[in-house]
């Protein structure tokens, strides 16, 4: 079980989102789909996360309490960090603005790429990336696959198994 907890404040969306209207890819959902069916089929479905457009989740946060409009009064946009029941922290991510709202109907959709979850969450302190945490299929990342995310990896399919990509801009 996982319990909302709040985290910081986000910076800039992504203008590369520009004009995305929260749907699913029905590749990512598949390849999720297939994911607890074995090894191969899980690196399959978090190399099919590396390319897509995912979404955080964002709520309001600060001081809201009071009984009416006050202008010294503020609140920031923040993403959801959940706990598990073992107390192990993780961000969310969602596949598309469904998943997103199952999860919380208030809760506000940040278009970003998996490493930029993966860079969250460490910054965050937590353990894990839940993908999907209402479902349709839910995904967990953790460990050296989280911190190779958040290193600006992508990871993809060789002839002989799996290995990394370094994404790096051109500029640097």
């Amino acid at each position: 079980m996982w319990l909302a907890e709040q985290m910081g404040t986000l910076g800039q969306v992504n203008a590369a989102w520009a004009g995305d209207r929260g749907e699913p890819d029905a590749g990512v959902r598949a390849a999720l789909a297939l994911s607890g069916t074995g090894q191969d089929a899980y690196l399959a479905a978090v190399a099919a996360l590396c390319g897509a457009r995912l979404l955080m989740p964002v709520v309001a946060a600060g001081d809201e309490a009071g009984g009416g409009p006050d202008p010294e009064r503020h609140a920031e946009m923040s993403a959801v960090l959940m706990r598990s029941a073992s107390g192990r922290n993780g961000a969310l991510a969602f596949t598309g603005a469904d998943a997103l709202h199952a999860f919380d109907p208030q809760a506000r959709p940040v278009p970003c790429t998996l490493d930029e979850v993966a860079t969250t969450a460490l910054d965050a302190g937590a353990e894990a990336i839940v993908v999907d945490q209402a479902g349709p299929n839910l995904l967990v990342i953790e460990g050296d696959l989280l911190m190779q995310l958040a290193a600006g990896n992508r990871l993809v399919p060789l002839h002989d198994g799996w290995g990394w990509l370094s994404v790096t801009n051109a500029g640097d």
